[in-house]
């Protein structure tokens, strides 16, 4: 599998409206070659430059297998018409909330992880938080991507 956004280039720096320095927008991803038998998608979000260990900044689950895109400026709501659903990220927040490092903390890294799933995952969003989302996903994994920018303030 390939995961890449039109919002920015694989390593290069994330755009401000994508931050919390700005509109805090979810950017846009695409992903292909997933695997046959794909049921479902999810996606983390991730920051492994935090000061006290990984935070999370987007749990995704439930994205539909024929999708291979998720668009930019997703609401923050539970659940989409498509089935999408999202949890809670490291502030206890639903949906997504963008690069938002200590100023002065340097360049840190956000790792976006598309993972192709067998199954369909039964979480509630309230209680999705990253650590529920790989516990549910354990065993059930068929291929996983990834693509990352930086922020730094």
């Amino acid at each position: 599998m390939k995961l890449y956004s039109s919002s920015f280039q694989e390593g290069t720096r994330i755009p401000l409206q994508f931050t919390c320095d700005a509109s805090d927008f979810s950017p846009a991803l695409d992903w292909d070659d997933a695997p046959e038998g794909t049921q479902s998608f999810a996606l983390l979000c991730e920051d492994p430059d935090a000061p006290g260990g990984t935070w999370t900044h987007w749990v995704v689950y439930g994205i539909p297998g024929v999708a291979f895109r998720l668009a930019a400026k997703i609401p923050r709501t539970e659940e989409h018409p498509s089935g999408m659903k999202q949890g809670l990220n490291s502030w206890g927040n639903l949906g997504y909330n963008g690069p938002c490092p200590p100023e002065g903390h340097g360049k840190h890294r956000y790792i976006f992880t598309v993972y192709a799933l067998d199954c369909e995952l039964d979480l509630d969003p309230k209680n999705a938080t990253r650590d529920a989302l790989l516990a549910a996903m354990d065993g059930h994994i068929l291929d996983s991507a990834q693509t990352m920018g930086t922020y730094s303030r």
